[in-house]
């Protein structure tokens, strides 16, 4: 009996301990296992000007969020590991631990399962990319059966449309890429996108009126990260999008890759808000 008594003893102390290391290793936070790991993954997907991949190498070169995160893993001296999700997948790869952050509008909805610093990364407005002949200056010029309208599904974009123009045809698409493609090919009349991706679109397609409808809809952007008890993270995110947007960093990065892209920053939209009232 005591030698049962003994073992039960033994394997109650093991369980626990088991249960304990499981729980530890349960509760490591993003900010711990960067600095363990010495990688910082984001998630990407092919979407000008935030991401771009090189079809030559398959490498994500350039693009204005591939910047602000090689930005980001310099301050933290950790390599950056790019994550190819969808905007539709992206909230599960974060709460799956697959992915780190995410460039993503800071929804009422998505802030509900992830967590958002308080500063806005940038400033963006919707905009649609649409065929030469469309009759379109208003949202509900758009808001007829017999016009079609390409977007990302599961987007703050689709979304808006859906509230917005919901006697169109819209038909959804998994990114950015598939709708323009879908607009490139004549399946759709137009593409809804906030205006950075169409500026980008317009310039390689080299077709279509870009237009912000009124009444303008404008947001703020940001990056969602994933909810734990442990904020350093979310925090030091907050700090440091904050410093890049004050000192005009992100705003530049996105000249940048404007001019790479063969547009002219001064003819698009700024996406620091402060600077409309400068212009």
């Amino acid at each position: 009996m005591k030698l049962l008594q003994r073992l039960g003893a033994g394997l109650f102390a093991a369980l626990a301990m088991l249960s304990l290391t499981m729980g530890m290793a349960q509760a490591q936070s993003t900010w711990e296992k960067i600095q363990e790991t010495g990688k910082l993954r984001m998630g990407v997907t092919q979407a000008p000007p935030w991401y771009s991949k090189n079809p030559a190498t398959g490498e994500w070169e350039s693009g204005l969020i591939v910047s602000i995160g090689q930005a980001m893993a310099g301050e933290l001296e950790v390599e950056l590991e790019m994550v190819e999700v969808t905007w539709a997948t992206a909230i599960a790869a974060l709460q799956a631990d697959k992915i780190d952050m995410m460039f993503l509008d800071a929804t009422p909805k998505r802030a509900m399962v992830v967590d958002y610093p308080k500063q806005p990364l940038l400033y963006i407005s919707l905009a649609v990319l649409a065929n030469d002949d469309l009759s379109v200056s208003t949202w509900e010029d758009l808001n007829n059966p017999d016009v079609s309208v390409g977007v990302p599904q599961a987007s703050s974009m689709d979304a808006f449309l859906t509230r917005n123009i919901p006697n169109a045809d819209i038909q959804r698409f998994p990114d950015n890429g598939a709708a323009i493609a879908a607009f490139q090919s004549g399946r759709v009349d137009a593409v809804s996108l906030f205006h950075p991706p169409l500026l980008a679109a317009r310039q390689k397609l080299g077709r279509g009126q870009l237009v912000i409808p009124t009444p303008a809809f404008s947001s703020p952007s940001s990056i969602a990260v994933r909810r734990e008890a442990d904020k350093t993270f979310r925090d030091w995110v907050d700090h440091t999008i904050f410093y890049y947007y004050e000192t005009g960093r992100t705003q530049r990065w996105y000249e940048e890759f404007l001019t790479e892209f063969g547009l002219d920053p001064k003819a698009s939209p700024v996406i620091q808000r402060e600077l409309l009232f400068n212009n």
